[in-house]
């Protein structure tokens, strides 16, 4: 495919906690035609085997590239870990693939030398261990605790969050000692960002919090601008898919996008 401007960004996640990442990338770049994919139908991928977390992403690749999507931007963690390197062989020349985990890592790499971080995430992204990986490959003395939270994104899936209930459960979190005497902490789950504030206060502002959706939307920027691929519409028509579709997902759609958006649904199987 040859990549125009206005081709759209093509983005994807188990199911809807990937709109977070939506969000920051339309705020950023509102010219920017968005084609989301939410793969409600397997979610969550936490649970699911790296092979079955490959299979689903080639398929959702195979949807965003029939769509002409220019860039395709993995936005979910799980999936990041297990099926990145296979896509970017899979679509070669067809799209850019960006994941949630290298820009991130990049970003630390520039601004924390010498700090210590940490990360909150599922099970399976702490688990996996690949930002310890990563994080110890870059030889920038950066040490990195990370702590599983499985409670967070059930909460706020549930609409929890900016009250007590969730303030005692992420104080919970943030007190366990792995996550003392910290510089900053990644939030490595797209849920997230909709506690950031509450995260932030939880600190006090003394320790920085950082967004992986706004890492990843400034790095698609710079590819865009880097490639000449800038889109210039002023009103771009965005779509959402879903692999099955509820209404309780259009409901929470709303959550993780700031706004209401009509979900389509899109069955991967037939």
């Amino acid at each position: 495919m040859n990549k125009q401007p206005e081709n759209p960004i093509g983005i994807f996640d188990s199911g809807i906690g990937g709109l977070t990442v939506a969000h920051a990338i339309r705020n950023l770049l509102p010219h920017e035609k968005i084609v989301y994919f939410g793969d409600t139908a397997h979610l969550p991928y936490g649970d699911k085997s790296e092979s079955a977390i490959q299979a689903y992403s080639v398929k959702i690749a195979n949807v965003l590239l029939e769509k002409g999507c220019k860039v395709i931007v993995i936005a979910c963690h799980s999936a990041s870990s297990a099926a990145y390197e296979l896509l970017k062989e899979y679509v070669r020349h067809e799209a850019h693939v960006i994941n949630v985990i290298d820009p991130m890592i990049a970003y630390v790499s520039e601004n924390f030398t010498g700090s210590t971080l940490g990360l909150i995430g599922t099970k399976r992204t702490v688990q996996s261990d690949i930002y310890t990986k990563k994080i110890n490959g870059l030889t920038k003395n950066i040490k990195l605790n990370t702590l599983a939270t499985p409670l967070l994104a059930p909460m706020i899936e549930e609409g929890f969050f900016n009250n007590q209930i969730s303030r005692e459960i992420i104080a919970q979190y943030l007190s366990d000692p792995h996550l003392g005497k910290i510089d900053a902490l990644i939030l490595a789950c797209t849920h997230y960002p909709l506690i950031k504030k509450e995260i932030s206060e939880y600190y006090l502002g003394k320790t920085v919090v950082l967004d992986s959706s706004l890492v990843v939307a400034r790095s698609l920027k710079d590819y865009l601008i880097a490639e000449g691929l800038l889109n210039s519409a002023p009103y771009p028509e965005n779509h959402f898919y879903v692999s099955d579709y509820t209404e309780s997902f259009e409901t929470s759609t709303k959550l993780f996008f700031g706004q209401n958006v009509r979900l389509e649904s899109h069955r991967l199987w037939n």
